[in-house]
């Protein structure tokens, strides 16, 4: 138990430091070039309160602190303005990539508390909850929200059957790996004709236009990147945009053309971080591993869009990460299924 305690409170530490980086770069990065890192910071500190908040809560209210996170994920996908239907130009394109984080999320958190709880009533209410999330996605209109909710619901359901987590953790960074580098290759326009013509629709031609801008910047700036948000102001797809929000839309991309190599490697070590964590956690794989694949989820949208650019997805973000890993107080609450390798 005590050296279990020693490695927690080293990989504590070692996040403490990850995100200290994440918040300190883009003030390094934006010295001097009229940068405003006030959106990064923003984030960085949305993710930690989150995560400290999940840490606590999931501690005293293993099964009731998720499942409200799942109704409050749902209540502001619900409370975003109706998408239109399809890849249109006034389709504002952060806010369908927010709505999609924030189901993927409702539905994580949602199954985890299906999976902390042994009343098999609550459990078929949890699930049929988590179901009804991804439902909603269809409803609201965001595909890509049903389709993603639908994975992590699927994948939720063949962790019950899993017993290691080493494998598993290591296919969820994989396929965050490969979603990350589908985008690099599309802006670089090194993908197959077929592929890429198959990739065009989904993606929009406007999406990929500013995807090549930022890998553009990305390139003559390579050390210290244009500075946190000036993106909007050098590319001049997004000036021309009929409704500009002077973003990417590439949560990757953004970090590698404001903030250089160095503002791309410090998130992906906190992905890493977080997937290391919840390997280690205490809570039963189930709920470690479902978690980690909505939160793989959130980086594959986050990748193709600007969902962690609104606040509440990266509290939701930080929460789920917070509560798959809380070690339970609560008297006979399920901490079973400790790590496994």
């Amino acid at each position: 138990m005590d050296a279990d305690s020693d490695r927690r409170n080293v990989s504590d530490v070692v996040g403490v430091v990850v995100l200290g980086a994440c918040a300190a770069w883009p003030l390094i990065s934006a010295a001097g070039r009229d940068g405003r890192p006030e959106g990064v910071l923003l984030a960085v500190l949305a993710v930690a309160a989150g995560y400290a908040a999940g840490r606590m809560s999931g501690a005293l209210l293993p099964v009731a602190a998720p499942g409200a996170g799942a109704l409050a994920g749902l209540a502001f996908a619900l409370a975003m303005p109706r998408l239109a239907q399809g890849p249109q130009p006034t389709t504002p394109l952060g806010q369908a990539g927010a709505v999609a984080a924030l189901l993927v999320l409702a539905t994580g958190a949602a199954c985890c508390a299906a999976w902390a709880t042994a009343v098999p009533v609550l459990r078929f209410g949890l699930r049929a909850l988590a179901a009804g999330i991804t439902v909603t996605g269809a409803f609201v209109g965001s595909a890509a929200g049903c389709a993603a909710s639908a994975a992590v619901l699927l994948c939720s359901f063949a962790t019950g059957r899993m017993r290691r987590r080493g494998p598993a953790v290591a296919g969820l960074a994989l396929a965050a790996a490969l979603v990350t580098g589908t985008v690099w290759a599309v802006a670089a326009d090194v993908l197959p004709a077929g592929l890429a013509s198959a990739l065009a629709g989904p993606l929009t031609e406007h999406r990929v236009h500013l995807w090549r801008d930022a890998l553009g910047l990305a390139h003559r700036n390579s050390a210290v990147g244009v500075g946190p948000g000036r993106f909007g102001e050098l590319s001049g797809t997004a000036s021309e945009a009929l409704m500009p929000d002077g973003k990417p839309h590439s949560a990757t991309l953004q970090l590698a053309a404001e903030q250089g190599l160095v503002g791309v490697l410090l998130p992906a070590t906190a992905f890493c971080w977080l997937l290391y964590v919840l390997w280690r956690s205490p809570r039963s794989t189930p709920v470690a591993l479902t978690a980690g694949g909505a939160l793989t989820a959130l980086a594959a949208i986050a990748a193709v869009g600007d969902a962690l650019s609104f606040t509440t997805v990266s509290v939701g973000a930080g929460l789920l990460a917070g509560l798959a890993t809380a070690r339970p107080w609560v008297a006979g609450a399920p901490v079973a299924g400790a790590p496994g390798a």
